[in-house]
């Protein structure tokens, strides 16, 4: 009598390499554009505004996807969709490097932007099915985003080099022996997994997120040039706020809404989202001139501004991982007060560095920023997925990544308008990027008295509150 065939097992060990180095990629491409922007900015002949634009193009798309891609993931399964993001992503890559204008470029990074989205919850997706037991979970989430998250401390020196020694378009060609190598290991050791009882994909809701925030952030990126009294920058912020309301509208009536609007009259998930968006504000709107004001202000060279600029995110890779437990310890409320007032009083220091101030006197600011806001977004994820039902914690996490992508688009969108609107008033261009820190600096502090007064106080271990956020205060920061 012939026994059963054996059932394979996935090799998880490859399993995790795999899904590690794509969400590497894609978090790689968060931050090693940032020290390209200048080089950009000359080859491309571009302005302030085109250089917002090719940062947005990429984190609104993220931002706006991103949950639909871990529906996607659930429904037509994750390996399928896992490849596919890493194909479009790759090629996406290669247009970017090879775009003649930066119309091009924008439309390569449309492209990242949808492959990342597809990538990130798959890969996430991947490696919950794969590890079943919770114990084992937690260990393989953790090492996921920590090894993921070396892509965010790699990215500024690593733009730095590839940019000074061959120009920006070799910060996307990195993609694509990275995806080529993610593509043919994926097709070997990845299984096939899916979710029968997964919820409907909201098109609707999908469609109208996309384009009312992209509405509002070309009125946001295009007033500080077209007039912010002109007939296209008023009508786009109208137009914006008519498909916001739509899409609140339809998120009420839809059967499966990728935004479920009943998740929102607890308190503490509406605050926690809410400083989750300043969070992504702040944080991503001054990281957008950090490498400008090194080389436009300072001189530097663009491989020596890469390399001035990573007390930040070397701040963010070392103490995140602590930052869930000592959430869990002393409770959420008392951490992201912290860490916001941290990363605010951070932020208004660099408002006041100049052309001549030591670099002495301005690493220490730029790794406040990134150590307070490293203690402020896991608690915020944590106490988000407290707020709502077990069931729910994936998709709770998954709006709190989300909101903080919506910040991101925002504050690039913002910041960059308030360092124009000074420029167009006779200020200079430092002057302008002290503006902007300042603003970064005082809507994070104000967010701090906020959250400090209304976030819910929780020392509760936390179900697990802790793991759990560390693996999406990484994902696409953007």
């Amino acid at each position: 009598m012939k026994s059963a065939p054996p059932v394979a097992v996935p090799n998880r060990a490859a399993l995790l390499t795999v899904t590690c180095l794509g969400q590497f990629m894609v978090l790689l491409d968060n931050t090693i554009v940032g020290a390209a922007l200048p080089d950009m900015q000359e080859r491309l002949h571009t302005q302030l505004t085109g250089l917002q634009w090719i940062v947005d193009a990429y984190v609104l798309l993220v931002a706006m996807l991103l949950l639909s891609g871990g529906v996607f993931a659930d429904r037509f399964g994750r390996k399928r969709l896992f490849l596919t993001g890493v194909v479009v992503f790759t090629a996406a890559s290669a247009l970017c490097a090879v775009a003649p204008s930066i119309g091009w470029l924008i439309a390569g990074r449309v492209a990242q932007g949808i492959g990342a989205a597809a990538l990130s919850p798959a890969s996430l997706a991947l490696l919950v099915s794969a590890y079943p037991a919770p114990q084992e979970r937690v260990k393989a989430i953790g090492l996921w985003a920590g090894l993921s998250g070396i892509g965010l401390a790699a990215g500024p020196l690593a733009g730095g080099v590839l940019t000074e020694a061959f120009g920006w378009p070799a910060i996307f060609l990195v993609n694509v022996p990275i995806g080529a190598v993610l593509l043919l290991a994926g097709l070997r050791v990845l299984n096939e997994s899916r979710n029968p009882d997964a919820a409907a994909i909201d098109v609707p809701g999908t469609a109208l997120s996309v384009l009312g925030v992209g509405t509002l952030t070309y009125a946001l990126i295009e007033g500080g040039s077209r007039g912010w009294t002109s007939p296209m920058i008023l009508g786009g912020f109208a137009v914006a706020a008519v498909v916001l309301a739509a899409f609140v509208v339809v998120e009420g009536r839809v059967a499966a809404p990728m935004l479920p609007l009943r998740l929102f009259r607890q308190r503490l998930f509406t605050v926690s989202n809410t400083a989750m968006v300043v969070v992504g504000f702040a944080l991503m709107g001054s990281s957008f001139f950090f490498s400008q004001f090194f080389v436009y202000v300072q001189g530097s060279s663009i491989l020596r501004a890469g390399v001035q600029t990573l007390p930040a995110t070397l701040a963010m890779v070392v103490v995140s991982p602590f930052a869930g437990r000592l959430a869990a310890r002393y409770g959420f409320r008392i951490m992201v007060t912290l860490g916001l007032t941290l990363a605010g009083l951070g932020l208004l220091a660099l408002g006041f560095v100049h052309a001549d101030t030591g670099y002495t006197n301005v690493w220490w600011r730029l790794a406040i920023v990134g150590i307070g806001f490293a203690l402020t977004m896991s608690p915020l994820t944590g106490a988000a997925i407290q707020s709502v039902a077990p069931q729910e914690g994936g998709l709770a996490s998954g709006i709190s990544s989300t909101t903080r992508q919506i910040g991101a688009v925002l504050g690039v969108a913002v910041l960059g308008a308030v360092v124009r609107t000074r420029q167009s008033g006779g200020a200079s261009f430092e002057q302008g990027l002290n503006s902007a820190f300042v603003v970064a600096g005082a809507v994070t502090l104000a967010t701090a008295v906020f959250t400090g007064l209304w976030l819910i106080k929780s020392t509760e271990p936390a179900r697990p509150a802790s793991p759990a956020p560390r693996v999406h205060e990484n994902t696409t920061s953007q």
